[in-house]
């Protein structure tokens, strides 16, 4: 589809992950990413933003060597100052978690970063979703908002020190991750007191405890609360079970914070 001229850009591929920042944007701008880019629009753009499998039919592709995602599987459009995902498509799209939107129905996005999922028999097909925070602009501000520096290296390093892990952090959320990680069916995360007998193993001589690696992944969770909708307990209706856990990894599995290959750090 062609690209509409004024406040409509289009996302390389090589920008990589939204989960891990985006660049300074005007409050309410939309990032959308999909198999192959994304899309970037301006609230007031009155512009929606179609997503499927027919990459020639849509401005982001999702799932494209899957016959099951629908060729125009759905759209985002503005509704009333609020981004509006529509599913039009037959499979459902899971929010992170549990939540779905069936295929006629639609579901209003969060002012965070949204990692969207079409349900596939044999898997699940990602649609990147960032929506940029910040306190309202009036009219004469706006020409403010287009002198940023999309480049602006400061800004980009900030965003970036939140989602870096440190060499502990690593380890117990690894040990955590695990199942996710060795790509096991319904994965969930490990108990505390499984992580902490693992890490005991694995370092004799750090006295690991359960509420030791909850203090660690508390910390990268709290971190990352401001970035990624869904990791505290207030944003999670009850009982919260895995939920916290489940969103922080999914997270950072997405933002390749985490990757298979880190499991060597198991090996000792």
């Amino acid at each position: 589809m062609r690209k509409p001229p004024g406040k409509v850009d289009i996302l390389p591929k090589e920008i990589g992950s939204l989960a891990t920042g985006l660049p300074p944007a005007r409050p309410g701008t939309l990032f959308v990413m999909g198999a192959n880019g994304g899309m970037r629009v301006s609230p007031d753009a009155g512009f929606d933003v179609v997503f499927g499998r027919c990459e020639p039919d849509v401005h982001v592709c999702v799932g494209p060597a899957d016959p099951r995602v629908s060729r125009r599987h759905g759209y985002i459009t503005r509704e009333h100052s609020r981004w509006v995902l529509h599913n039009v498509g037959k499979l459902a799209i899971r929010f992170p978690g549990p939540r779905l939107v069936l295929g006629g129905h639609r579901a209003e996005l969060p002012v965070a970063y949204t990692p969207l999922f079409i349900v596939a028999p044999a898997q699940e097909h990602l649609l990147e979703v960032r929506i940029a925070a910040g306190s309202a602009l009036g009219p004469a501000d706006l020409h403010e908002v287009e002198t940023y520096d999309p480049e602006d290296t400061a800004a980009r390093a900030a965003q970036a020190d939140k989602w870096r892990l440190d060499p502990t952090e690593r380890l117990v959320l690894v040990c955590l991750a695990q199942r996710y990680l060795r790509q096991e069916p319904w994965p969930q995360p490990l108990t505390w007191a499984q992580v902490a007998d693992e890490l005991g193993r694995l370092r004799p001589g750090e006295r690991w405890s359960d509420k030791r690696a909850a203090r660690v992944v508390t910390a990268v969770r709290m971190r990352l609360s401001t970035e990624v909708d869904g990791l505290l307990e207030e944003q999670i209706p009850p009982p919260i079970g895995n939920s916290l856990n489940h969103n922080l990894i999914t997270a950072l599995l997405i933002g390749t914070r985490l990757r298979a290959s880190d499991l060597a750090v198991l090996d000792g």
